[in-house]
Formats: structure tokens, sequence, C-alpha cells
């Protein structure tokens, strides 16, 4: 994620802010990627701290998504709210990078389906997934406590809301996608057929779960086509946000990345996996001094790079695939 800067004072803006150290309100763009002090501010603003710019019926494009809010009857339910919506946003401004649903992308826009397992009525259950593009999130994921407990329960090496977002947005894209009978050929080819019964290849992942090996990035992954292209997906967006999160903060390895570098502006994927893992395992020395996890604890192998680069492919310029 980029840096911004104030238009007032040019101090540093940070993408979640909504004011400058200098006190100027300040709105963020999607469109220019830049903080804004001459835009309206999205209607949800005061109640979860939504920095963006509005736009229809008075709120942001990333509002503008969620079709329907958890129980705001449970006082919890605001602040799991306000911290799942900043992910969502998050992950739309990294997709705005590579032109997804800007103003020159007329394609289908997904809808958010925001639910608590704490409602106002008692506990509920809450399954999420996609479906025909409206994307079901469990705000209560957005509990670190709970998250941590549910990833050591599952095993998981990396559990997040943004990992969440970028997962069940995989899907969609997928979805938009698959409108091109060239796509659905090459991805039959590389991660199989995703026509295979759905139900029942989760019925046997969850029985047995399959071991990532040389072939897939997780174990989630070896489950059905579908899910190996979502964790494909949403593991390319971690790499590429990172590298571009690298570059703001100007870190760099002897080998790079140089300054100005504009990672979603690369057409080597390649070279985006190599700086991005490269910068990783430094990080995760790092990290070990202080006796926290790894940044990133994946092993890529070569058929997972060539799955990555597939992705890629098809992501990065959404205009030259989806007829946009």
């Amino acid at each position: 994620m980029q840096i911004f800067a104030c238009p007032t004072c040019s101090r540093a803006v940070y993408f979640d802010n909504t004011r400058c150290r200098c006190g100027q309100s300040v709105v963020f763009d999607p469109d220019s990627q830049s903080m804004r002090i001459d835009g309206a501010s999205c209607g949800n603003r005061e109640q979860i701290a939504c920095n963006w710019i509005a736009e229809e019926a008075g709120l942001c494009r990333s509002c503008n998504l969620t079709e329907t809010v958890p129980d705001l009857g449970a006082e919890e339910n605001i602040e799991l709210w306000a911290r799942t919506e900043a992910a969502k946003r998050w992950m739309l401004a990294n997709l705005a990078r590579w032109g997804w649903f800007t103003p020159r992308d007329p394609g289908d826009r997904p809808q958010f389906k925001l639910l608590s397992e704490q409602t106002a009525a008692g506990e509920a259950d809450v399954v999420m997934g996609h479906a025909n593009g409206l994307i079901t999130i469990n705000v209560t994921e957005a509990s670190e406590s709970m998250r941590a407990e549910r990833q050591e329960t599952l095993g998981e090496l990396y559990r997040t809301m943004l990992g969440h977002m970028r997962h069940e947005m995989a899907h969609f894209l997928h979805l938009r996608l698959s409108a091109n009978p060239q796509f659905l050929s090459e991805f039959r080819n590389l991660f199989g057929d995703e026509r295979e019964d759905y139900g029942e290849a989760l019925k046997r992942h969850y029985a047995d779960p399959g071991v990532p090996g040389q072939t897939h990035i997780t174990s989630y992954a070896t489950a059905h086509a579908h899910e190996d292209w979502a964790e494909t997906t949403a593991h390319l967006l971690h790499l590429v946000d990172l590298l571009d999160s690298v570059v703001a903060t100007r870190l760099s390895l002897p080998e790079g990345p140089r300054p100005g570098y504009d990672t979603y502006r690369e057409e080597d994927v390649e070279h985006i996996i190599t700086l991005a893992v490269d910068t990783a395992l430094a990080i995760n020395h790092v990290n070990r001094a202080m006796d926290l996890t790894d940044l990133y604890p994946f092993v890529l192998t070569q058929t997972v790079r060539e799955k990555l680069a597939f992705v890629h492919k098809w992501l990065h310029n959404p205009a030259a695939h989806t007829g946009t």
C-alpha cells in the first residue's frame, strides 16, 4: 500500500487516516489513489471511520457494495463492522490499481453481506462464502482473539480479515473472468475442472485434508479447483501488496526494488514474486529477533509459481480479458 501526502502540509498520511497531523480532514479517492480535501465524506465516516470520498447515495464506492451490515443491536458489532469494512476498502483499493471496479470497468460488481455470530437475539451461525456475486463475510473474525483461536484450531499458517476478503473476492473475479472461454480452457488445464461437485469435494477435504505438496499453496487449495484459484489469487494479492508496501516505505534489498518501482505496472510476475519473497525472508529474520511469527510462512514451488503467473496474467489488465 502506498503512503499518501496531505494536500495541505505534505506530511505523510496513511491509507486509513481520516485526518492529517496538521489537523486537516482528508478523504481517499480510489480513482486518483490520493488523499483529497475537496470531496464529500462517506456517510459512514462517523460510525465506522470510513475515510473514502462519497459517491452514490452519500456513501463511498466500498460502502455501496455492502448489502447487509451486522446486527447493530449487539454493541460489539459496530467495531467488528468497522474493522471488516477497513479490510474491504484495502482490498478494493489494491484491485483498483489494476482497473477493477473503477469507472473504466463497466462489469458487474459484487455485493457483500456482513454478518456476525453475535446478534441481539443471541448467537447465530455464519458461513463465509461466495454465491453468484454475493460475498458473505463473518465479521466476528475481525476480533483478533477469535481469529487466532480458529487459526490454531484449523492449523493454518495465516488467517486475517484481509485474507478472507481477498479469498472471497477471488471467487467473484473467477465468475467475471469465466465469461471468456479462453480463460476457462487455460484455467482447467492448470487448476482442474471447476465443474466437479463442490459439496462432495469439501466433504472429502474436511474428512481427510489434503497436503499442499508441490502443486498447491495451502491444504485448502487441494479441496477443489475453485478453492485452488481463490487461495492462489489471495496469495498473489498478498505478494503484490507486500512488495508495493516495501517500495512505499523505502525498504530495499541490494537486488531491489528500486525507488519508484510500481508493482502494479510490473508485467514480469516472477520478478514480483522473487522480490516479495526475498524481502519477506529478510523480515522473517527480523521478526524472529522479537519472537514474532514469520511475515510470510509459505513455500512457493515451481507449480505454484506457474499458477500465480496465470492469475496475474488475467488480473493485472482486466480490460484486455473481460471486454471492459
